[in-house]
């Protein structure tokens, strides 16, 4: 099984303990399900909700006097053109959305009241945005040795490593959901739904993998 695995009840146990009060990640009710279909697969594929992660809109013009305010107050430069993601997969980092748009994403920590204040305040009489984005979308990671199976099933770009590679990330539509989708690591991928289209996907997800989850038949 996959180191980062959880089971079914770890899983349950985990949406529960440390969640703000009142507040209820988009697939939270699903844990367990995606839980166990890491376990059933035995590794092969493991999916789960990175709940609450900050995530900030961002514009401005690369070279920019407001994207040098946002460079400075991120410790990040902007990424320069399309599929680029500069920073930590793992941590803080910058997707390219469009030439004077990004999303900033910190998968290590969870989302705070204020997060954005000192991106605004850097931007105080410039022509940019900072935009606190992070309850628009949920944040879907889907690991595992079949991952790029399970995606390809339903993806509009090509999967392959020498078409996609890692630390690649593009909007796009997996199966009939727009999503930001980002290979984090060469067997792990994440994925950005609109928070209402999170029990779809999860659920379209799930079905993709059931394949994974019984032995092969000769």
């Amino acid at each position: 099984m996959a180191e980062n695995t959880l089971t079914a009840d770890q899983a349950v146990q985990a949406v529960n303990e440390g969640l703000p009060s009142g507040r209820v990640a988009p697939a939270a009710h699903l844990a367990a399900d995606m839980a166990q279909a890491g376990e059933r697969s035995q590794g092969a594929v493991a999916l789960r909700e990175v709940q609450f992660a900050p995530q900030f809109g961002l514009r401005a013009r690369r070279g920019s006097e407001p994207a040098a305010a946002l460079e400075g107050m991120l410790g990040l430069p902007l990424p320069a053109g399309h599929g680029e993601v500069s920073g930590d997969p793992d941590g803080q980092h910058v997707i390219w959305m469009s030439p004077d748009e990004f999303l900033a994403v910190d998968v290590s920590r969870q989302q705070a009241p204020g997060d954005t204040l000192q991106l605004e305040e850097a931007l105080e009489g410039l022509p940019g945005q900072a935009v606190d984005l992070s309850a628009n979308r949920t944040i879907l990671e889907l690991t595992g040795a079949r991952a790029r199976q399970v995606l390809e099933k339903g993806s509009h770009v090509d999967l392959h490593p020498r078409a996609f590679a890692t630390g690649t990330a593009v909007v796009t539509v997996l199966g009939p959901v727009p999503v930001i989708l980002h290979k984090f690591a060469d067997d792990g991928f994440r994925l950005y739904p609109r928070a209402s289209f999170a029990d779809y996907l999860v659920r379209w997800l799930l079905d993709a993998t059931e394949e994974y989850c019984h032995e092969e038949v000769l």
